[in-house]
């Protein structure tokens, strides 16, 4: 599937924002796209990015605002098998990017961008943030 979803979009897992609003905006009011996303894999990719922030938060490089964010963003989610969910978010706290059966330490991931673990557990942290306002209350 699109290289496991561009390899979970440039390993800002994916854009907290289009997993919103895949999540929250009713199917008429989504913009027309070339192909849908598969839901399985959304709520895969969502499940490993709370892992990841958990670990983030852990590491004190992230809050748990970001963290409350993104499980409620899963919570909106539909189509996605709850066992591979749940052992997407544990790799994901175990510092793993994991989706679609494609891991990679998060580390060797950021190395490889030139980036850092920090740097990234805060664009992270900040691209979920974001949208958290737009989230459904509860």
């Amino acid at each position: 599937m699109i290289r496991k979803i561009a390899f979970a979009m440039g390993l800002g897992l994916l854009p907290a924002a289009v997993v919103a609003q895949d999540a929250a905006a009713p199917a008429q009011d989504a913009p027309a796209q070339a192909a849908p996303a598969d839901p399985g894999t959304t709520y895969e990719a969502a499940r490993n990015q709370l892992g990841i922030l958990q670990y983030c938060q852990k590491q004190g490089f992230t809050g748990a605002e970001a963290v409350e964010a993104q499980g409620k963003l899963v919570g909106l989610l539909q189509g996605g098998d709850e066992a591979v969910g749940s052992a997407a978010e544990e790799k994901g706290a175990q510092g793993t990017v994991s989706v679609g059966g494609t891991e990679v330490s998060l580390a060797d991931a950021v190395e490889e961008r030139g980036s850092t673990v920090e740097a990234t557990c805060q664009q992270i942290e900040a691209a979920v943030n974001e949208i958290a306002p737009t989230l459904p209350a509860g």
